[in-house]
């Protein structure tokens, strides 16, 4: 990676989304998760499975309460976290930009659980000054008050601010607020009208704002 792209980063802080941008699946209820429990024969009912994902995702139940309510032995979560992979070319622009003194930061919804093993696994505590995670504050995004909750927590100026997300719905609302927004590895569908500057790799989050 260009380390002089790097230097002239205008932003002071990069907040990124974890699926779909820190790890490489976009979707892990759908892609990962209900396959992972119809494999260990529990329940196949999707919407069920994301109801109460979304649940666990606000910190309403516990991880192994929702293992428990889709048929599936709670001791059976590290087997299913191995299957989530860090998106290609994410250790490199993490260590690059700590380098050069720019801060990074994860926004997610996710199980709390689930969030910090993963991190923990992959050792981006390192990289990352902080996680905001829906699961530790019963927030999710799209909600506005999950980046006011990231802005107090972390002290940032969203004007000095980029935040990455492969969901144009979250990207909405951040730009609200101020940030600087970056669309991650469209789809076709999220590419429609979309007001997001666009980066289909690491790289390009750089060089969009030299």
């Amino acid at each position: 990676m260009n380390n002089i792209q790097i230097f002239k980063l205008k932003t002071k802080v990069v907040v990124l989304d974890a699926m779909g941008v820190i790890y490489s699946v976009k979707d892990d209820v759908l892609d990962l998760l209900c396959p992972f429990i119809a494999e260990k024969g529990g329940s196949r009912d999707v919407q069920q499975i994301e109801a109460l994902y979304r649940s666990a995702s606000l910190g309403n139940i516990s991880a192994s309460d929702f293992w428990k309510s889709v048929s599936v032995a709670p001791e059976l979560e590290d087997e299913y976290l191995l299957r989530h992979t860090l998106s290609v070319g994410l250790l490199d622009f993490l260590k690059e930009i700590k380098q050069h003194g720019h801060e990074v930061w994860c926004l997610s919804n996710d199980l709390s659980e689930w969030s910090k093993k993963l991190r923990h696994r992959f050792g981006l505590e390192k990289y990352i000054a902080g996680f905001v995670i829906s699961g530790d504050i019963g927030i999710r995004k799209p909600d506005s008050a999950i980046f006011h909750v990231l802005l107090k927590q972390s002290n940032m100026d969203p004007h000095n601010a980029i935040f990455v997300d492969d969901n144009r719905k979250n990207l909405d609302s951040a730009a609200v607020i101020g940030f600087e927004t970056i669309l991650f590895k469209p789809t076709n569908q999220n590419l429609l009208n979309s007001r997001h500057k666009i980066a289909t790799d690491f790289q390009q989050i750089i060089s969009i704002f030299i």
